[in-house]
Formats: structure tokens, sequence, C-alpha cells
């Protein structure tokens, strides 16, 4: 298979690894996939989880055991924000909305990571930041 591409977004939080952990959370609560009870760190302690997530995955934020930094150059199963240029790249003015965050991803513009990987940057509303974007692809 070639991986599967998805996009989603969450709550914001200054700190981007705060909102990432309660963007899963938030996930986790929708839909355990058949692993009720248990915290995404449990999750990613099992092999089972390990095995479902590389194998399928769930075409979210849960796919990812951690966010690392926007420089970090690490291709494994991580959540990785945009930096600063890349983000221009697409918006100009540095502070993209929903709108043209969905339009870069379909005309292109903005491009999926790697299989099993994962991306996220902030979105605004009236230049205000109100939403993360998240986006990836399954390690299928």
């Amino acid at each position: 298979m070639g991986g599967d591409e998805w996009a989603r977004t969450g709550p914001y939080r200054r700190d981007l690894a705060e909102a990432f952990q309660q963007a899963q959370e938030d996930e986790l609560a929708r839909e355990n996939h058949g692993f009720e009870g248990r915290s995404v760190e449990r999750l990613w302690r099992d092999p089972e989880w390990q095995e479902y997530i590389f194998t399928g995955g769930t075409g979210t934020v849960l796919d990812f055991p951690l966010m690392i930094e926007a420089e970090d150059a690490d291709d494994g199963p991580f959540m990785r924000p945009l930096t600063d240029s890349e983000v221009r790249a697409w918006a100009p003015h540095g502070r993209p909305s929903h709108e043209e965050w969905v339009a870069a991803l379909d005309a292109g513009r903005l491009e999926f990571p790697g299989r099993g990987q994962g991306n996220c940057t902030v979105l605004h509303r009236d230049g205000r930041p109100v939403q993360i974007g998240y986006w990836g692809v399954t390690a299928d």
C-alpha cells in the first residue's frame, strides 16, 4: 500500500506540543480503535498498537507518538510543525487561515509529508490563532 493522506484540525494552544497532545486525547475519546481504556502514552508502549498503526493506522494525530521540533530532520513516525519559511512559501503573510490551508493542500502548494509522517501549522481567523491544522500520511 502507498499510505493514505489525511487532514484534520485541532484546538489551538500556544505550546504546539500541548496542542498536539490535546488533539490526540480528543481523537482517542472520539474513537479508541478497539484499544479502550488506554492513554495515548500507554498505546504507544503496546506492540499491538504499533502493529495497528504501521499496517493501517488511524489517519489522525494518533498515528504519531510525539511531536518533534520544526527544524528536526527525523523522518520517523513523528508530527512536525512547519518552520516559518515553510509556512510563508504558501501563505506569504505568515498567518494562514483554515481556508488558505485547505486550498494549499488541495492545489499541491502545500505538500503532504512522506509515509508515516505528519505536519502541522497554526491556523488564524482575523489574524488571531484559532486552530492547529494537522495533515499526514499513514504508514501502511
